[in-house]
């Protein structure tokens, strides 16, 4: 069995030997086939290859939002991965760390981290509360757990 060796940068960019990986259907077919090994490792096992993938924190990074607006309310979000890959937000999932925020993604498998570009776009929707900031999406307030409010 052969092994190939994938780095995922910040971005969701996903590089082998120095090269991007750029073939929509090759990034989505490694996200959805993506395994974490008892180890902590995240592995795709293709026709008898075994593809390990190393990032920062976690290989699933949020390039982008697709969210649906309704006079100026946030109805639903769909989540854009490397490859086009998309998966509905979990808004119940949402949680802060080390200064990034986070969701649950693949029925809670996985932890995805938001890029750069999918944090501008849901900026608009967080709103502050007693009990810290959280998401307005579908009239229902959710707190992101881990991030606290910041002094005006």
């Amino acid at each position: 069995m052969r092994d190939y060796r994938y780095v995922v940068d910040r971005e969701g960019r996903v590089f082998h030997d120095g090269t991007e990986v750029v073939d929509p259907l090759v990034l989505r077919f490694f996200l959805r086939a993506m395994q974490q090994t008892p180890e902590g490792q995240y592995l795709v096992v293709c026709q008898g290859e075994k593809n390990w993938f190393e990032a920062h924190d976690t290989p699933f990074v949020v390039q982008r939002l697709r969210p649906a607006v309704e006079s100026g309310h946030l109805r639903s979000v769909e989540l854009c991965f490397a490859g086009d890959y998309r998966e509905p937000l979990d808004p119940a999932s949402l949680e802060a760390e080390g200064g990034y925020l986070f969701c649950r993604i693949r029925r809670g498998f996985f932890r995805a981290r938001f890029g750069r570009v999918a944090l501008q776009q849901i900026a608009p929707f967080l709103i502050e509360g007693g009990d810290g900031p959280a998401l307005l999406l579908g009239g229902v307030r959710y707190p992101i757990a881990g991030l606290k409010a910041v002094p005006a």
